[in-house]
């Protein structure tokens, strides 16, 4: 299992890397619509795990996707507000109140409703590439620690449950800690971070509203990745599935990847327009 995790997580890297440094926007595009298209696929899955036509829903949005970035009528304002909506709304709160029966008016209702929270999601990384490949990856990096510091903290010191039904695994001890491990990696990237950290999302969210927003807005986005996280674990736990797919060998889906993303890359890409 870990030498095939390796080699997928090689290959993506591979594939990535140069899309992102070589500034060729229709090559990003295109890698960006490929893997909207593999979500929406597994979103449907997730709704329906008997459809035999996820795959026809996946293509025609993905090619709506890729005309609306390639002919630039990404609306990203439209996209990121209505997903972070939709997030406080409808999806944060079905971690309370639970998910509607699959099969039922409400359930293909919601699979909508997710996908459109895709389409915003993906919006924002394209919105953030166009600013600058190291504003997208420094949005990365944040729900990157944050998952890592929630890990080992969670290991450390975990006794409270976060949502026993949904996550056993996740404690309120390892949520604080991700939460801890972002604001202090994020503080030292602004105080020793120097030129190569200007155009990151942390220091330009400082130099424009200062150091107590800088907190709220770093501890928000921690706040949206858990809930990103919770809510795909609900959705496989009520499909009895323990992997969004197996695209990704030793890795499952790619929402298993990006699920703590699908909240906080609108959220950030609102943020970063304003800066």
């Amino acid at each position: 299992m870990l030498k095939t995790r390796v080699i997928t997580a090689v290959v993506l890297l591979a594939v990535l890397l140069p899309v992102l440094y070589l500034n060729n926007f229709t090559a990003f595009a295109v890698v960006a619509a490929v893997f909207f298209g593999a979500a929406i696929w597994e979103v449907f899955r997730l709704f329906n795990p008997g459809t035999h036509n996820a795959h026809v829903i996946a293509i025609v949005w993905t090619l709506a996707f890729a005309v609306a970035v390639l002919t630039g009528h990404t609306n990203l304002t439209f996209w990121a507000a209505l997903s972070v909506a939709l997030w406080v709304a409808r999806f944060a709160p079905s971690l309370k109140v639970g998910l509607p029966p699959l099969g039922s008016p409400p359930n293909t209702l919601l699979s909508l409703v997710y996908g459109f929270a895709i389409v915003g999601c993906f919006m924002a990384i394209v919105e953030l590439y166009s600013h600058s490949p190291m504003l997208l990856l420094s949005v990365l990096a944040i729900v990157w620690v944050a998952d890592i510091g929630a890990y080992f903290a969670g290991k450390a010191f975990g006794k409270r449950k976060l949502a026993p039904s949904i996550s056993p695994g996740k404690s309120w001890e390892g949520a604080i800690g991700g939460g801890i491990a972002v604001l202090v990696l994020a503080s030292l990237s602004v105080v020793f971070g120097g030129p190569a950290f200007a155009n990151t999302f942390a220091v330009r969210v400082q130099a424009a509203f200062g150091w107590p927003a800088f907190v709220a807005i770093l501890v928000l986005l921690v706040a949206f990745s858990i809930v990103g996280d919770l809510f795909e674990s609900q959705l496989k736990r009520r499909a009895g599935m323990k992997d969004s797919s197996n695209l990704l060998p030793g890795h499952g889906g790619v929402l298993d990847r990006i699920d703590a993303l699908v909240p906080v890359l609108p959220l950030a890409a609102l943020i970063g327009s304003r800066l």
